[in-house]
């Protein structure tokens, strides 16, 4: 999407795509000035047992800005993406960041899960993946 389309969400999607009407009201209620975070919004998908992918697909048509991605990487305020790259990078977190790879980056989801199995914040993999010069790609909200 292109800073010109900013705010156009739904147009990303078919005009006779329809959304659940039960997503639709929780964002409607949770929505801050049309803006959600991936925050709360992976904790509507897990409320409402849906995948995170339906709730983003649901924030496009609903014209609601998905901010404060958990990696850092958008929906920030000036910087747009606060994550930096990591000074240092372990060997098992390199080695658990490559073995992930597809096509030369790291899905969103794998880069949740490696944080998980080694017990480290979210953003600790992402500044590993800027240090390491990997793009993240596949947000799970389809943010990105």
């Amino acid at each position: 999407m292109t800073h010109e389309d900013r705010g156009h969400y739904a147009k990303k999607h078919s005009p006779d795509l329809k959304v659940q009407p039960e997503i639709a009201e929780v964002l409607n209620n949770k929505a801050s000035n049309r803006k959600i975070s991936c925050a709360v919004a992976h904790k509507i998908a897990r409320d409402l047992n849906v995948s995170p992918a339906e709730v983003g697909l649901t924030t496009d048509i609903l014209e609601i800005r998905i901010v404060k991605c958990q990696l850092g990487l958008h929906g920030y305020y000036p910087e747009k993406r606060i994550v930096k790259p990591a000074e240092t990078v372990s060997r098992t977190l390199e080695k658990a960041i490559r073995n992930s790879l597809l096509d030369g980056k790291l899905k969103c989801a794998a880069a949740w899960d490696i944080a998980k199995s080694l017990k480290i914040a979210r953003m600790d993999v992402s500044a590993a993946c800027e240090a390491l010069k990997i793009k993240i790609s596949s947000c799970q909200l389809g943010a990105f």
